[in-house]
């Protein structure tokens, strides 16, 4: 490759040049760390709260399915801190605790009485149509006597 001597002389001068250190370019500003760039949908954990926040992102009411599963997740979550609650409680009640208790208890025996002393409504048809026979036989033994 050949150079006409303008050419070469311009190249001998960008060679001298060029060895001086660039400026160094003006910093910007570091990014947010991505825990304080996502959104409240994203870092909800309230379901009702977060519900309402999948609402007002949506326009037309549709969400996506890994959305969707994290308010069942959420809902489950307070699910379970909702049940450890209530077993603590009945542990605090209960002068023995769970492992004390000796012979058998009647299923429902826990909270049979509630404040307002109304019994629990029934868990489910079979204890129903027990509930129920067991009325009718008092019922019956009221009017023999």
């Amino acid at each position: 490759m050949s150079f006409d001597a303008r050419s070469l002389e311009r190249l001998q001068q960008l060679g001298r040049s060029l060895p001086k250190p660039l400026p160094k370019p003006e910093a910007e500003p570091a990014p947010a760390p991505a825990s304080q760039q996502r959104h409240r949908v994203e870092t909800e954990t309230d379901p009702q709260a977060l519900f309402r926040e999948l609402m007002q992102v949506s326009p037309d009411g549709s969400v996506p399915p890994h959305l969707m599963d994290r308010l069942r997740q959420a809902e489950a979550d307070q699910q379970r801190q909702r049940q450890a609650e209530q077993r603590q409680a009945i542990q605090r009640q209960s002068p023995q605790g769970p492992s004390a208790s000796s012979g058998l208890q009647p299923r429902g025996a826990n909270n049979e009485l509630r404040p307002n002393r109304q019994r629990r409504p029934p868990a489910n048809s079979e204890e129903l149509e027990l509930y129920t026979a067991f009325q009718q036989l008092l019922l019956e033994g009221d009017e023999e006597d």
